[in-house]
């Protein structure tokens, strides 16, 4: 790896890839030469809208290749990028927003029916305006040492933390994941995970600018527009949660649509069934299948190795990646330590120091083994969290927005198994005064994002609590 930022990468695209389209977006298909003037021009309009070396702004908007230029113009421009989850409401977002301190917020209007309001006196642009177009090509330096991403997370408390990474940390991860994952140039890849969480964002456009992939972006997954998409556009790379290989391996057995070109999958769950692998192995057109485990705090940390078992592949997250230890502590919680780590949480010490050690490990919160061959398995979620279709729910922070209803005098929330998503969550509340079920669940709809919402709500007359006033929610499970 030669490159020492992310722009210095990106914009060298261009030349490595010249005519070889870049994106597919709807009817918009351009060159990585075309695509990177794009980059330098946006670069421009932020540093005419003011955006200095080391600003942050945020970007809440889906995925398209204005997202694309957006996120690389910015970090072309000296600034920092700030993804925020396209699913937050005006209250999630705005939190975010003020506590990153972001100069410019650029959101795309009417997205999931959603006018997408931002702090008062934080400038507010439609990434669809003109915007990006408007200034003149524009690059400023920047070291590999400087942050160039704040990706917001939640940790145990529930409040979302911004983790902070820089060039080289991201240009090392996921040059190794290229080769990991069977990445090629020239391939085309069907970008179904949202750019505001690292796997769309660092896995999915960094790791095609890296390579040279035809970036596809796909704003809301629905199956038949995946499929179609597949077909049309000769799609060769396909990452995703499991549930989106379930989809494929139905449509195979109706032959609705020619998936041929399919050669390299990648997902990733704390427990796939094995048979899963097999059917997707054996049943499509897939030559490799790679699964890993990552965090914000730390990116891909480990990952499955060519010639793994289906049974290794299903059932662990492989191995650790290059320049990263991974270690068991005493109480099962999986720890790391690397190049890989975060370089701390923005504005948050406490958190920071209880996050990683003096000696540099990262404290997961996840619980795990490391078996004979050396395969990490995750056992467990020391943190509570649980996920919803592909999406981390943390009860905590779930737990908060419920006490605001006037109803909720306490409440617990854990994660019940769900067919179609995996987990969904299920809150226990404690009310003199209770209100029906459904309108419990109505009225969270409006304060948090979907994946958020509980989608069973029962009354009891008292959690169950230990000696400290704790709630036990083993008792609830």
């Amino acid at each position: 790896m030669s490159w020492r930022t992310i722009p210095e990468m990106v914009l060298s695209a261009g030349d490595r890839f010249g005519d070889a389209e870049a994106v597919v977006d709807g009817d918009l298909r351009i060159s990585f030469t075309d695509f990177t003037d794009r980059i330098r021009r946006a670069a421009g309009a932020f540093a005419d809208a003011g955006v200095g070396k080391g600003d942050r702004v945020a970007i809440w908007a889906p995925n398209s290749a204005a997202w694309i230029v957006a996120a690389f113009g910015l970090l072309t421009a000296g600034g920092v990028l700030v993804p925020v989850n396209t699913r937050y409401r005006e209250d999630e977002a705005g939190d975010i927003i003020r506590r990153s301190g972001a100069k410019l917020t650029l959101v795309q209007d009417g997205f999931l029916d959603q006018e997408y309001a931002v702090p008062a006196g934080t400038p507010r642009i439609d990434i669809a305006s003109g915007f990006l177009d408007s200034g003149r090509p524009f690059t400023r330096e920047v070291v590999g040492e400087d942050i160039a991403d704040i990706m917001y997370t939640s940790g145990t408390t529930g409040r979302p933390k911004g983790v902070m990474m820089n060039h080289l940390q991201t240009l090392r991860m996921f040059s190794e994941w290229c080769d990991l994952a069977d990445l090629r140039r020239g391939d085309r890849y069907l970008l179904v995970n949202p750019f505001f969480h690292m796997f769309g964002y660092k896995a999915g456009l960094v790791a095609s600018f890296i390579r040279g992939a035809t970036m596809i972006p796909v704003p809301v997954f629905e199956t038949d527009t995946v499929l179609d998409l597949i077909e049309r556009e000769h799609v060769t790379m396909l990452p995703g949660p499991p549930t989106l290989y379930h989809s494929l391996l139905a449509a195979q057995q109706d032959r609705t649509h020619d998936l041929s070109s399919l050669r390299a999958a990648v997902t990733g769950s704390a427990d796939i069934p094995v048979d899963l692998i097999r059917r997707i192995r054996s049943e499509l057109p897939f030559e490799t299948i790679m699964t890993g485990y990552g965090l914000s705090e730390a990116g891909t940390a480990t990952a499955s190795r060519r010639g793994d078992t289906f049974e290794q592949i299903a059932t662990t997250v492989g191995k650790p990646c290059d320049g990263v230890e991974v270690s068991i502590a005493d109480d099962s919680e999986v720890l790391i330590r690397g190049y890989n780590v975060m370089q701390g949480y923005l504005d948050d010490p406490e958190a920071t120091a209880a996050a990683v050690d003096t000696e540099g490990w990262l404290h997961t919160g996840d619980l795990g083994e490391i078996g004979a061959d050396g395969h990490l398995r995750i056992i467990g979620r020391k943190k509570d969290m649980f996920v919803v279709g592909g999406f981390n729910a943390y009860p905590a922070e779930i737990e908060g927005f419920l006490l605001e209803h006037p109803a909720v005098d306490q409440v617990a929330v854990i994660g019940i198994p769900d067919e179609r998503l995996g987990q969904v969550g299920k809150a226990f509340v404690v009310s003199s005064d209770p209100v029906p079920a459904e309108d419990l669940i109505a009225w969270s709809r409006t304060r948090m994002a979907g994946f958020k919402v509980p989608r069973v709500v029962e009354y009891i007359d008292a959690l169950p609590l230990n000696a400290t006033g704790k709630v036990v929610k083993e008792l609830l499970r």
